[in-house]
């Protein structure tokens, strides 16, 4: 493993890493899990979300990089779950589709005993759902994103990803209706889904409706506390409202998550319009 003292430096500010003096056998597997992620050109900001959405989906464990074995494919962070690979970041498995078509296979030969008709139904979903994802990296036509994704739900309703991912392809389409219909159902099949949640909160931030949008940013702070990307939100949801010194704790709480990105720098510049008003005299 090498690890330039710059490199170092940086995820320390990034807070990808704590600040230390010397590093442990479990401190420095979370540095080659970083160096890795990093090997395979994969953004800080990328790896940084995945955390987070590792955290709130993993409560018990207090650090994913060095509890959790992640591993790139492609664009895509994943992590080795019970010997099963799951998306870092959707929490959604990712089956090998002729794994599953063999599976399916033997499935058929086993006729002595009772088949799982609802555990098949779960599989073959993940399959649309994993080519709903594939179909989007390589930039496919959206009704054909869409139809996957939708298989996937008439399948498994609660494919909490799929419903998300629905969202946000009619929410890009300007679809509003339908985006929150998906995004609602997503949160009702997982309500501890703080993604569902973020993207909720940014379709009624666009439609102007900021306590709903307030409402569902919070609630996916509640759920993964260390949600940079909300915290930015709701520090300018306050600022918008004039509450000062609640956009100035989320702004700071921002930076400690992000210090070196271009939304950093617009970060601190909110803050610093901040300050007269927080200020004495």
């Amino acid at each position: 493993m090498n690890i330039s003292e710059r490199q170092l430096k940086s995820w320390e500010k990034q807070n990808l890493v704590p600040v230390s003096e010397s590093y442990g056998f479990r401190e420095l597997g979370a540095l080659r899990s970083l160096a890795r992620l990093c090997t395979n050109r994969v953004a800080t900001t990328k790896i940084k979300r995945a955390l987070s959405a590792l955290g709130a989906k993993f409560r018990h464990i207090e650090d994913p990089l060095t509890q959790l074995k992640l591993f790139v494919e492609g664009k895509r962070i994943r992590v080795e779950v019970d010997g099963k690979a799951m998306e870092a970041e959707s929490g959604q498995l990712v089956l090998d589709f002729d794994q599953v078509e063999l599976l399916s296979r033997l499935l058929e030969f086993r006729v002595k005993e009772k088949p799982n008709a609802e555990h098949d139904k779960r599989m073959e979903a993940e399959r649309w759902f994993q080519r709903g994802l594939e179909l989007e990296q390589s930039g496919a036509p959206a009704d054909q994103i869409i139809d996957a994704y939708r298989k996937a739900v008439e399948l498994d309703p609660l494919s909490a990803g799929a419903l998300v991912n629905l969202g946000t392809l009619h929410f890009n389409a300007h679809s509003f209706k339908e985006a929150e219909k998906f995004y609602l159902k997503a949160i009702e099949a997982d309500p501890e889904y703080a993604l569902a949640h973020f993207d909720l909160a940014n379709l009624y931030d666009e439609r102007g409706n900021r306590a709903k949008a307030l409402e569902h940013y919070q609630a996916a702070l509640r759920l993964a506390p260390n949600y940079a990307d909300a915290h930015y939100n709701v520090a300018l949801l306050y600022q918008g409202s004039d509450q000062a010194m609640k956009a100035v704790h989320h702004w700071k709480t921002y930076l400690k998550l992000d210090p070196s990105s271009h939304w950093a720098n617009i970060a601190r510049r909110e803050l610093a319009k901040l300050r007269p008003k927080i200020l004495p005299g």
